[in-house]
């Protein structure tokens, strides 16, 4: 029997029960992340004061404990972290939390393969506001057997108004706390978020609405009067940064950590949201946090008048300007590097703003607006030899899908990268990008516009087909490639709809299959909605079940050597069980790699010395 040592996270903090039993404690249910081949992090909620038992099992009836931890709940609105360990790789788990009350919830997990092909599955979204909740458009996600979520900023829309927190700003860490709280409460019957979490393991990252609409964590105390005094001269030392950032790490499955040895005052000591897991040989992930040390933002181009726009593009060129901090993006190339070199096939980079280029409308607050720092990482990828790179991103309400292109310098030619992004819809914000952009063009005047009212009565086919229009008349007079990987060299196929899905709520499915290691991109959707709507028919709105809107493949890029005889990316015991097969005499057979006509034990010599990922260039 596994000797399992248990960790537990407690959270707790008052918030309105209008929609729950009298009797239910665990109010947001529970949730696991943090997770590895051998270790977990478990989450739980309860308004019960008393002790918290958490138990774990390896099957869902919980018939044999494997381990169980007890977490004193003695005061509201405070966190009890311990940590479990010896777990085992590749291993399905169940656990369950009860409070002193005997209130019960339960949940499961998949631990990650160390190596090797097992096929993976990860869903992510992000974007939802608290009057919206439930965020129906994610009821699905908990049924689709996910290896983990990744939740892609703007958990709470902290500086907007809603039921739970009726201020135009969230400013106290109670403030926050409720804020969170408010997205995982149970709603008209319905609470799609916990039991996505209750599914699977949560991984989260922030953007700017954990804390204030924009913000730069990393300009200079007093460029921005929303934050008041900050104690370091940077934004992110600030009470409303600091308040924001403690809420939101309490509200998810988080192992606090800091970062440290960075000689960078913008930097040392303050949260570290980078993560990465690896998930065997399939697929890894990497989560940066861009709103904590970035610089100001440029004052935004008018896009109406192309004549400012060389200015504002050649200042997003300005040496040392920086989004992520030179720390977190040299850790970001190491890390990807290290993939790469181990023979990890898909590699999926979480930014909570796009990486593509959408054109001058505020491209200021996008990875567009850093665009020296955005070269500098696409330019690595692509003479490193890093293949199989995914970006995701998330923030602007809508599913857009691009190949990745850059330049060195202003205005010079475009580059490949090999890379590839696609944002991320959102869970749930009225109104996504579709109706937004269409009326905003609108209100501009832009050439070929129509009036948002005309837009809004087109069917959804010819919806998207304007938004892609209107996009593509901003990009492509920059030298940009239209949305789409048509014309790419990303080897995709399109199943359902097209390039962009930007008139629903929804969330999208990653599927890499464990032979081909073929990547399936799935967008699911709901009609979206508003606040009034949702109140005037609760339940034609919580009857809403998610579709596919969106589907295609994308071929991976396998890198194969002598030797690597199931194309797995590196030579390994893989390899020697196919000589063992296929052992004996052979006339022209892959496994008799010293040709000599008899697969035997030179082979396995041979295997041998060649034993280890394949070069990144094979």
């Amino acid at each position: 029997m596994t000797r399992l040592a248990a960790t537990a996270v407690f959270i707790g903090s008052s918030v309105a029960m209008t929609h729950l039993p009298a009797s239910a404690q665990l109010i947001h249910g529970v949730a696991v992340g943090e997770t590895t081949s051998e270790s977990a992090l478990l989450w739980a909620r309860s308004l019960a004061l008393g002790d918290l038992r958490f138990e774990i099992s390896e099957d869902s009836s919980f018939s044999s404990i494997l381990g169980s931890s007890t977490v004193s709940n003695t005061v509201i609105d405070k966190a009890a972290p311990k940590l479990m360990q010896g777990l085992t790789a590749g291993t399905r788990y169940h656990y369950r939390v009860v409070d002193a009350s005997g209130d019960s919830a339960t949940g499961t997990f998949k631990t990650p393969h160390v190596t090797g092909r097992a096929g993976f599955r990860m869903g992510v979204a992000g974007d939802w506001r608290g009057e919206l909740v439930p965020v129906i458009s994610l009821r699905n996600a908990s049924a689709r057997a996910l290896d983990m979520f990744m939740c892609l900023g703007d958990t709470i829309y902290a500086d907007v108004a809603s039921p739970a927190v009726p201020l135009s700003q969230a400013q106290t860490l109670a403030d926050f706390r409720t804020k969170h709280a408010e997205a995982l409460t149970q709603r008209f019957g319905v609470n799609a978020m916990r039991d996505l979490r209750q599914s699977t393991s949560v991984f989260a990252m922030i953007d700017d609405h954990e804390v204030t609409n924009d913000f730069a964590g990393g300009a200079p105390a007093g460029s921005d009067p929303r934050f008041g005094p900050a104690p370091s001269g940077f934004l992110n030392s600030s009470d409303l940064y600091r308040n924001g950032l403690q809420a939101f790490q309490e509200y998810h499955p988080i192992d606090p950590q800091v970062w440290s040895g960075t000689s960078q005052v913008r930097m040392e000591g303050l949260p570290k949201l980078y993560r990465t897991r690896r998930f065997g040989s399939d697929a890894q992930f990497f989560a940066v946090d861009p709103r904590s040390f970035r610089d100001a933002g440029l004052t935004p181009a008018n896009p109406a008048d192309p004549s400012g726009w060389p200015a504002f593009i050649a200042s997003t060129f300005t040496p040392g300007r920086t989004m992520l901090g030179t720390p977190q993006l040299a850790q970001l190339k190491a890390d990807l590097l290290a993939a790469q070199d181990e023979g990890v096939t898909w590699k999926f980079v979480m930014v909570s703003e796009p990486v593509q280029n959408l054109g001058i409308l505020q491209a200021s607050d996008r990875f567009e607006g850093y665009a020296a720092e955005r070269a500098d990482l696409l330019h690595f990828i692509k003479t490193s030899g890093i293949r199989n790179v995914v970006f995701i991103s998330a923030d602007i309400h809508g599913t857009l899908v691009n190949n990745l292109t850059y330049n060195l310098a202003p205005f010079t030619p475009q580059i490949s990268s090999g890379a590839w992004e696609i944002t991320t819809g959102s869970g749930a914000y009225a109104a996504p990008f579709g109706p937004t952009v269409a009326g905003i063009a609108a209100s501009l005047g832009l050439p070929g516009t129509i009036p948002l009212g005309t837009y809004l009565s087109l069917p959804a086919a010819q919806q998207e087909a304007y938004l892609q229009g209107l996009i593509n008349a901003q990009i492509t007079p920059l030298g940009y490639d239209p949305l789409g990987l048509q014309g790419s060299d990303i080897p995709f196929t399109q199943l359902v709809g097209g390039p962009t899905v930007t008139n629903s709520f929804g969330w999208t499915e990653f599927d890499v299959d464990a032979l081909t290691q073929r990547l399936t991109v799935t967008t699911w959707a709901t009609p979206w909605y508003d606040e009034a709507m949702l109140l005037a028919a609760p339940g034609a709105i919580t009857s809403l079940q998610p579709q596919v809107v969106q589907q295609f493949t994308v071929d991976a890029h396998l890198l194969t050597c002598a030797g690597d005889l199931d194309r797995s990316g590196e030579v390994d015991a893989g390899d020697i069980g196919l000589v063992l097969f296929e052992f004996g005499p052979c006339t022209s057979c892959a496994a008799d790699l010293d040709g000599n006509g008899v697969v035997g034990a030179a082979d396995i010599g041979v295997l041998l010395t060649l034993f280890g990922p394949c070069d990144r260039g094979g």
